[in-house]
């Protein structure tokens, strides 16, 4: 191989090693508490992560795949496609509120879940599960078996669990919009800590 080759070749191979590896994703798959409704989306959880994760020289992107309204159902008919997109390192699945505050069947939400936790891992991602709780007006037996979902599937599939996103703030009128369940733009760095403590441990510097 001629002299000239061999140098240009070397100097191919050392721009190579020398560029930075891809950014690993973060794939936020939820629903309107994860999309920023109401407040600008610059506000949001979401945004604040990614802003956090760079702020701790993590080498991650966020995509945002949450959509306002959206059920497990939902999330479970489209989620393949969206992996398949996104490739993310990490999956926080956030969905749930809206099975539970349409009283859907609590059965058919832990299908769902269960469902989805296995195509990320199929997919090679690590798993966040962030659970949610109904208000008491949907009656104990629901309430009570709903909240049940969340650990009990976090414990049985061997994933990460955010026992619950609003835990510290659910009570305080002042972090929720007129309709008293999205949160303000003050509650959502109390939504941001709430996962952050769980997602921390699941990603790699």
């Amino acid at each position: 191989m001629p002299r000239a080759i061999k140098a240009l070749l070397f100097v191919v191979m050392l721009f190579l090693g020398a560029a930075p590896a891809a950014a690993k994703t973060i794939l936020v798959y939820g629903d309107s508490l994860s999309s920023a409704y109401g407040i600008p989306r610059d506000r949001g959880w979401v945004t604040l992560l990614e802003k956090r994760l760079k702020a701790e020289g993590y080498d991650y992107s966020v995509a945002n795949a949450s959509i306002s309204g959206e059920t497990t159902s939902g999330g479970l008919a489209r989620i393949a496609k969206v992996l398949a997109r996104t490739r993310p390192s990490v999956v926080i699945l956030e969905l749930g509120a809206n099975d539970g505050l349409r009283g859907l069947p609590v059965a058919e939400m832990r299908k769902n879940l269960a469902e989805m936790i296995a195509h990320a891992k199929k997919a090679g991602a690590r798993v966040l599960l962030v659970g949610m709780r109904m208000p008491p007006n949907y009656g104990p037996d629901y309430t009570e078996a709903f909240a049940a979902v969340f650990p009990e599937l976090a414990k049985r599939e061997g994933v990460a669990l955010v026992p619950f996103l609003m835990e510290g703030m659910a009570t305080e009128s002042d972090l929720f919009q007129a309709d008293g369940l999205h949160p303000t733009t003050a509650g959502q760095p109390l939504l941001l800590d709430n996962v952050w403590s769980r997602l921390r441990p699941l990603l790699k510097k």
